[in-house]
């Protein structure tokens, strides 16, 4: 399951990338009792029982199979996504449940519409899963009835996502709980015309000047900034040096699309409290292995 990077700056709740850094999941039915083990990101500090992302995610599933519940599930989780850093490890844990449970399920056929629908249930909207599942960079929207929609599409290969990974965490609901319930009209208009910008700036066109302009946003970053000072300072030392970067989703994490005119211009204003990794995109998605049968 990859990790991901949500909004891209303008595109709130809509634009969404995929990262090759990955979380793996080991899973099989028992006759007995939940069983999980976590070693990487959250090892000590998840539950390692019924409550655990994973397992709830394969039990929602698998009631919406129709299947009856296993009485066991034992699951190993090597967790390289950052918890609470917005690059969506919960997408990653709830994609991967579902996965799990309809590999492992013997009822009825439950399709990729179903399970992008269950994620995007379970996560609140569909911004981090549909590039989880779909891999490279994903637009998604939810229909009048509810139901979510996804298009992906591949960056242009000049773009190097480069995210730059704080100690401290930020939980996405007390970063919503910043965001006003209404904003202005015109800045909501400015954020249409700069998401449809960056759209062709990633795929199109990836010329800096177009990239800094395309990330500009007035919907959600500044709003949040008082409950990460460290990120928002430094998308303004950055951006102030020509660097097209962004708050990864609810943050801290920040997001630069570098390409080679930009890549020496990062780390100087990078302070020791932040861990500086290149990415690629991933392309697929996440995926379901079986072992091999001897």
């Amino acid at each position: 399951m990859p990790a991901t990077s949500a909004n891209l700056g303008p595109g709130f709740d809509a634009l969404g990338l995929a990262l090759g850094l990955y979380d793996e999941v080991e899973a099989e039915l028992t006759g007995d009792r939940v069983q999980v083990s976590v070693e990487g990101e959250g090892e000590g500090e998840l539950d390692l029982g019924e409550g655990h992302l994973v397992v709830r995610a394969m039990r929602k599933a698998f009631d919406r199979m129709g299947m009856a519940q296993p009485p066991g599930i034992r699951l190993h989780c090597r967790n390289r996504i950052p918890h609470a850093r917005g690059m969506g490890s919960s997408s990653a844990a709830i994609v991967a449940g579902i996965l799990a449970a309809r590999a492992l399920g013997s009822a009825r056929t439950f399709s990729d519409d179903e399970v992008f629908a269950l994620a995007t249930e379970m996560e609140g909207h569909p911004d981090n899963v549909a590039p989880c599942l779909a891999g490279c960079l994903t637009i998604s929207w939810t229909d009048h009835g509810g139901s979510p929609h996804m298009v992906k599409l591949t960056p242009h290969a000049r773009i190097r996502p480069v995210v730059l990974i704080p100690s401290a965490r930020l939980s996405t609901e007390a970063a919503r709980g910043l965001l006003p319930k209404e904003v202005p009209h015109k800045d909501a208009a400015f954020n249409a015309g700069r998401s449809a910008l960056l759209i062709a700036a990633l795929t199109l066109r990836p010329e800096n000047s177009l990239l800094m302009a395309a990330t500009e946003d007035r919907l959600h970053q500044n709003y949040r900034a008082p409950a990460l000072p460290g990120s928002a300072d430094l998308v303004e030392r950055l951006r102030a040096v020509g660097v097209p970067a962004v708050v990864s989703g609810a943050g801290p994490t920040v997001l630069v699309f570098s390409t080679p005119d930009t890549q020496d211009l990062i780390a100087p204003e990078v302070g020791n409290d932040w861990h500086i990794q290149q990415m690629d995109v991933d392309p697929d998605g996440a995926n379901v292995q079986f072992p091999e049968t001897r």
